[in-house]
């Protein structure tokens, strides 16, 4: 009898003392949960796993935040469907040249009638000289086809207002990426300095701008280096976020605007990226302060590559005034082309005339409405005709 009872003893022990080990296997992690379940193990489940490994069928965090955030990026309208769209919106709103064919086409016009067309062009931001040599113009072609014909009027006008607006000047952006240095670590980015005065939709054209590159299948960084406004700088990273673009920042509002620029630039060449395009400050309180910031600007960019495009945003709707604005920032750093924005629901288009033959440099882009995709290459030809109706 007690060699049975030492057996069952012996067996007792062996149990409870198993079950213990893997109680405690289990809690240190040191022995898997199939084990503890009595369920068969095999020959992988023995081998030690890679460093890192993910389970089978699980991703890591960061390759689901980059499919999330790649499912979310837009896309932006192509150049041809903007055009289209902005010619019919423009066309949509009509202007001073509709106005003016009107009156041409009523047949032999009075004195009040030709008073009454020079008055709309004055109203229209044409100015004083551009007015009057477009009257003398319009009288002498009156004279010669009488004005009997409402299409030939209208052929004479379009082929006049077609002469200011300038279809030979080139409106093409410098995006061609210039050589590096001797020494220098990367190919340098085709550079774009953003200048206005606050106000002006500068901010969101810069992001609107980005949608405009992307379209064309290019490569961008943004430099938010507004840096006195805490908001220029969130509201570029937003558009930047929309379409999958990176936005250089500086965290402390006030920083040095041009060491914004410089590492926007910087980190645009170290990626290879096609364009860089970089936001600044639009204060005029102080003309002085403005010119030695912006020029200040343009030299650091310049340090990494030569700046191609330096465009003015301009509010077309704010006619002589905006004028005033567009010589103090071509004096502060050379103007290459400019941005109208607001250019929808205003009969002033003249502006787009005086700004070019005052600056002597084309109207690049044009802005019509608030939507995202609203910016595009400005069409001399369909500004014409849209003016005409």
């Amino acid at each position: 009898m007690e060699p049975i009872l030492i057996v069952l003893g012996i067996i007792l022990i062996i149990v409870v003392g198993g079950g213990l080990w893997l109680y405690a296997g289990r809690r240190r992690g040191q022995v898997p949960d199939e084990v503890s379940a009595h369920k068969p193990m095999s020959v992988e489940d023995l081998l030690p796993s890679e460093e890192g490994e993910e389970p089978p069928g699980e991703e890591s965090p960061e390759a689901e935040a980059g499919a999330e955030r790649a499912a979310t990026l837009e896309s932006p309208e192509s150049i041809p469907g903007r055009m289209q769209r902005l010619r019919a919106r423009l066309a949509g709103a009509g202007g001073f040249g509709k106005a003016v064919l009107s009156v041409l086409s009523r047949g032999d016009l009075t004195e009040e009638d030709w008073e009454e067309i020079e008055d709309t062009l004055l109203t229209s931001d044409l100015g004083i000289e551009v007015t009057t040599s477009l009257m003398d113009e319009l009288r002498t072609q009156a004279k010669v086809l009488g004005t009997s014909d409402p299409e030939a009027v209208r052929t004479v006008l379009r082929a006049e207002l077609l002469k200011l607006v300038d279809p030979t000047l080139d409106r093409s952006l410098n995006l061609e990426r210039p050589t590096p240095a001797d020494g220098a670590q990367g190919v340098p980015a085709a550079a774009i300095l953003m200048v206005g005065v606050n106000g002006t939709g500068k901010t969101t054209t810069c992001g609107k701008l980005a949608r405009v590159l992307v379209a064309q299948d290019k490569t961008i960084v943004l430099g938010a280096a507004d840096t006195f406004r805490a908001a220029a700088a969130e509201q570029l990273t937003t558009w930047g976020e929309r379409v999958g673009v990176d936005v250089v920042r500086s965290e402390k509002e006030g920083a040095d605007p041009a060491s914004v620029a410089y590492d926007a630039a910087r980190q645009a060449a170290d990626q290879g990226t096609d364009v860089v395009v970089v936001d600044t400050a639009g204060r005029l309180q102080n003309k002085a302060g403005l010119m030695d910031e912006l020029g200040k600007i343009k030299r650091v960019m310049e340090k990494i590559a030569p700046v191609g495009e330096i465009l003015l945003v301009l509010d077309a709707t704010t006619g002589q005034n905006g004028m005033r604005q567009a010589q103090v920032f071509s004096e502060a750093v050379g103007i290459t082309g400019i941005v109208l924005t607001k250019l929808d629901g205003t009969a002033k288009g003249g502006i787009v005339v005086t700004v070019q033959r005052e600056l002597g440099v084309p109207v690049k882009l044009v802005g019509l409405g608030e939507g995202a995709d609203d910016l595009a290459p400005f069409d001399p030809e369909g500004f014409v005709d849209a003016l005409l109706g």
